[in-house]
């Protein structure tokens, strides 16, 4: 199997070859990986890494401010800041454009972004030539994450409290763009995605960030409007949702994602061994290999061990597993445990 034949046939449930694999990682690490393997090396071809290509339009709507290298903005108006903490740098949002919104008006005045800022003429071309060898993906809609970015966190977790007709409106108007940009670059590329992302952020390291009952009442509806899009043009669906969410799963299973990412096993009620029971059947799982621990921390020994257990138990039916870190590669990580992982990986989880 080439890399696609074998990350299809683990999203569809098929037998593998081996276990398939895909890397998220922070740059530095990508530059760690360039100054071990060489500046021209194949990286991924080294380290025996599936991956994924992709896609996406060319923005081509209203000129968005260029900050500097240590500031950017987007077309939402959000603006981050490069922070470093001693370990790497990161962009954090430094400005919500909604932050200080208070009344239906507000929403109203905002420049809400339109379909029509995209190009995606070019996209069909750049389809058919990176999904030769690659799954392809493309598109990413996450109704409470762009909650989170435009009103900042803690306000975004007190609007559907305090401020219920409000909260609606904006997901309204945030999601009703997002599906209608969504839909644009669907049937520009039609036939030739195969996955795009339904995705959020309802956990957190100890539990979840919402209760399920304001899940089910705000953001499960527009959610399910972007699992059924993406069914509609017969793409998978892969739902990223970082922390201890185990709680949602059921919802989410019965809506319709397909894969599961990223599988923080650490957290509470995400035993690889509970979610391949329960859920195995109708998901597959993508990540598993902690890197808030055992990546960072550990000795390549328990890389190498933790990969096997992650293979006998996800894997454990010979599919429906594509063996990943549980979240982007750190700065802080050696290269050695990221070359273990990998090879890991490649030797054990060969069928």
């Amino acid at each position: 199997m080439n890399s696609r034949e074998r990350m299809l046939a683990a999203i569809h449930h098929e037998p593998c070859d081996r276990v398939p694999t895909d890397i998220w990682a922070v740059p530095e690490i990508s530059d760690k990986l360039r100054v071990r393997f060489g500046a021209d090396a194949d990286v991924s071809a080294l380290l025996h890494i599936d991956g994924m290509a992709g896609v996406q339009p060319k923005y081509v709507g209203p000129p968005i401010p260029e900050l500097g290298k240590d500031e950017i903005a987007d077309y939402w108006q959000i603006r981050s800041k490069r922070m470093n903490y001693g370990t790497g740098d990161y962009f954090e949002i430094s400005r919500n454009p909604l932050a200080d919104a208070r009344t239906i008006d507000d929403l109203e005045r905002y420049p809400w972004p339109r379909p029509e800022w995209f190009d995606c003429s070019e996209m069909p071309r750049a389809a058919r030539e990176r999904r030769t060898k690659q799954v392809l993906q493309c598109g990413y809609m996450a109704p409470f994450f762009q909650h989170n970015k435009l009103r900042g966190l803690e306000q975004s977790l007190i609007d559907p409290l305090v401020d219920p007709e409000f909260t609606r409106l904006l997901l309204e108007r945030s999601c009703d763009f997002i599906y209608r940009q969504h839909r644009q670059m669907f049937e520009a590329c039609e036939g030739l995605i195969d996955v795009t992302q339904v995705t959020d952020d309802y956990g957190m390291q100890s539990g979840p960030l919402i209760s399920l009952a304001t899940f089910r009442e705000f953001y499960k509806p527009h959610l399910q409007r972007f699992i059924d899009l993406a069914h509609e043009f017969g793409m998978k669906v892969f739902h990223h949702d970082d922390g201890a969410i185990r709680d949602f799963l059921p919802d989410l299973v019965d809506m319709g994602i397909d894969v599961l990412n990223p599988i923080q096993w650490r957290c509470p009620g995400m035993d690889i061994e509970g979610l391949k029971r329960d859920f195995g059947k109708a998901l597959t799982f993508h990540g598993g290999i902690d890197n808030q621990r055992t990546l960072p921390f550990g000795s390549e020994r328990d890389v190498r061990a933790e990969v096997r257990r992650a293979i006998d138990i996800l894997a454990s039916d010979r599919t429906g597993y594509i063996l990943a870190p549980c979240h982007n590669i750190q700065a802080i990580t050696p290269v050695e445990n990221i070359i273990a992982m990998y090879d890991e990986a490649y030797r054990y989880g060969e069928f």
